[in-house]
C-alpha cells in the first residue's frame, strides 16, 4: 500500500513539473506576441490559458486522491498541501501571461519598441524563477526555493527600471500617456509573476520544514 502510495506522489510531482512547464510557455509567448506585435501568437497565448486551468483540476483531484486513500504522515501532508497551494499561484501566473496578451492585443500597431528593453529581461527572469522553484519542489530542495525567493529582488529591480522610463516618458511627451500606461501595466504583470513565484517557492520551503514565513503549521 505504501509503494503505491509513493508512487502516486512521484505522479504528483511529475504533474507539478507539467503544470511548471505549461506557465513557462505561456510567459515566454506572451512576451514573444508582445516583442514581435503577432496578433495570432496573442491570442493563442490567451486560449493557452484554458489547459493551464484544466491541469490545476487534474492536480487538484490527485491530491485529494492521495488524502483520502490512506492516513498521510506529516511529511506526506506537507507534500500535498503544499502543492494544493502551489497550483493556486501558478494559475494565477497563467492568467496574468493572458492578460498580458490581451493588452498586447490592444496595443497593436502602435510604436512602443524603445520601451521594452527591460520588460524582455522581466519575462526571463520570473520564467526562471517559476522553474527553479517548482524544481525546488520535485527535488525537495530548500536552498534552491531560498534562492528562488532572493530572485525576486532582480525582477523588482527591472520593473522600477521600466516605471522610472515610461515616467521620463511621459514628461517628454504626453501625448503617450495611454500607451505608457498600457506598458505599465504590463511590466506589473510581469512583477506579480515573480511574486506569485515567491509564493511558490515559500510553499516549498514548508514542504520541506513545516515552516511558512517562519512560523510552524504541520
Amino acid at each position: 500500500m505504501r509503494n503505491r502510495f509513493d508512487h502516486e506522489l512521484d505522479l504528483l510531482g511529475n504533474e507539478m513539473i507539467e503544470m511548471g512547464a505549461l506557465i513557462e510557455t505561456a510567459i515566454g509567448d506572451a512576451v514573444r506576441a508582445l516583442c514581435q506585435q503577432d496578433a495570432a501568437l496573442a491570442q493563442r497565448a490567451i486560449e493557452f490559458d484554458a489547459q493551464i486551468d484544466e491541469k490545476e483540476r487534474d492536480i487538484e483531484r490527485r491530491c485529494l486522491r492521495l488524502l483520502l486513500s490512506q492516513q498521510p504522515v506529516a511529511n506526506d501532508l506537507r507534500m500535498i498541501s503544499s502543492a494544493l497551494k502551489m497550483i493556486t499561484d501558478m494559475e494565477r501566473i497563467g492568467d496574468h501571461a493572458a492578460d498580458i496578451s490581451e493588452l498586447t492585443m490592444r496595443l497593436l500597431g502602435q510604436d512602443y519598441t524603445p520601451a521594452l528593453r527591460h520588460i524582455p529581461q522581466m519575462a526571463e527572469a520570473t520564467i526562471k524563477m517559476v522553474k527553479e522553484s517548482v524544481d525546488a519542489y520535485v527535488q525537495k530542495n530548500q536552498q534552491l526555493a531560498e534562492a528562488v525567493i532572493a530572485y525576486d529582488d532582480v525582477v523588482d529591480d527591472l520593473f522600477d527600471r521600466v516605471k522610472f522610463e515610461l515616467i521620463d516618458t511621459l514628461r517628454q511627451n504626453t501625448g503617450d500617456g495611454e500607451l505608457s500606461i498600457d506598458l505599465l501595466l504590463v511590466a506589473k504583470y510581469f512583477e506579480r509573476i515573480g511574486d506569485h513565484a515567491v509564493n511558490i517557492a515559500e510553499w516549498v520551503i514548508f514542504s520541506i520544514t513545516g515552516l511558512h514565513k517562519d512560523r510552524r503549521i504541520i
